[in-house]
């Protein structure tokens, strides 16, 4: 155990000791912790949250599809729930690129991989088109595959897409899945989500300006999972893109702050925003404002 794994088991000891006797087992995987500058060692943005073996997914981008083997049984890692096959689900934040790019490969790899049901995708108004436009642009490999050489289950090509709005957008026997709004820029909808499984409560801001609303959400989970631009860094820039990136993303000083009323049980930062700087800058300015537990999130980072 690395000793970055050993900082991770002893920030969230406790809520794994509030976990025992709970009837399910809440892992969070970081499959990619990017942004839309292509750091060759961050991937788009995209999360799973595994639940009794099962993933659910938030954001796609770049990357998702490797990530999430490298983290399986499959191919070494210790995720039996991200096995390609079994990804089958997803939910979307928002329409940027650099969140959902990913898609054609997660539906598509995971189908040719054995996936037999057509996938479950969940996300903002605009989410239907994408999927339609994704299916026709990839219309003729699903014709050769459904009636040519690579045979494959019939229906797993197929994107059931659901638009969304606020509220509960999805429940099974594991997990209930919460949509909210955020502001993120002139975004008529951009989401974060809220994840309640049987030991844990889980919040992930997706791209968002500081917002009270995900401060309430946030209020007493077990783990945020936010993004961060760092103070510095944003404080450097001409005056059009700090006003740009205020409107549009939370800095390193208002999470502290928003943390520190909310006070989860740990906090996470992904889709760091530095221009130029290190990485640990804005895990260091967080930490000047903010007691409790928090780490800067890795791909392929396992938080359980």
């Amino acid at each position: 155990m690395t000793l970055r794994r050993l900082v991770i088991a002893y920030c969230t000891s406790a809520l794994i000791s509030a976990a025992i006797g709970a009837s399910a087992e809440t892992q969070v995987v970081m499959l990619g912790t990017g942004t839309p500058i292509p750091t060759p060692d961050r991937s788009g943005p995209a999360t799973a949250i595994v639940v009794d073996g099962k993933a659910y997914l938030v954001d796609f981008g770049p990357g998702v599809v490797r990530r999430a083997a490298a983290a399986s049984t499959e191919y070494g890692g210790s995720i039996e729930g991200l096995a390609v096959d079994k990804l089958e689900i997803a939910f979307l934040t928002h329409l940027h690129h650099d969140h959902s790019a990913g898609l054609p490969d997660l539906v598509y790899t995971s189908w040719t991989h054995g996936r037999e049901t057509p996938f479950e995708l969940y996300g903002p108004t605009g989410i239907n088109a994408m999927a339609e436009h994704v299916a026709a642009a990839w219309e003729e490999d699903n014709r050769y595959r459904l009636y040519g050489l690579e045979p494959a289950a019939p229906e797993g090509w197929k994107i059931n897409a659901h638009e969304i709005t606020e509220g509960v957008v999805y429940r099974d026997e594991r997990v209930t899945v919460e949509a909210f709004k955020v502001k993120h820029g002139t975004w008529p909808n951009a989401f974060g989500y809220r994840f309640t499984t049987p030991d844990k409560v889980i919040v992930i801001s997706g791209d968002a300006a500081y917002d009270p609303t995900i401060e309430r959400m946030a209020t007493g989970a077990d783990i945020l999972i936010h993004e961060v631009v760092s103070e510095e860094a944003v404080n450097a820039r001409d005056p059009f893109w700090q006003n740009y990136h205020r409107s549009n993303h939370t800095t390193s000083h208002e999470l502290a702050a928003l943390a520190s009323r909310a006070k989860p049980g740990l906090l996470i930062l992904y889709h760091v925003l530095v221009f130029g700087l290190e990485d640990e800058v804005v895990l260091e300015e967080v930490k000047a404002r903010y007691e409790g537990n928090v780490v800067l999130a890795e791909d392929l980072d396992i938080f359980e």
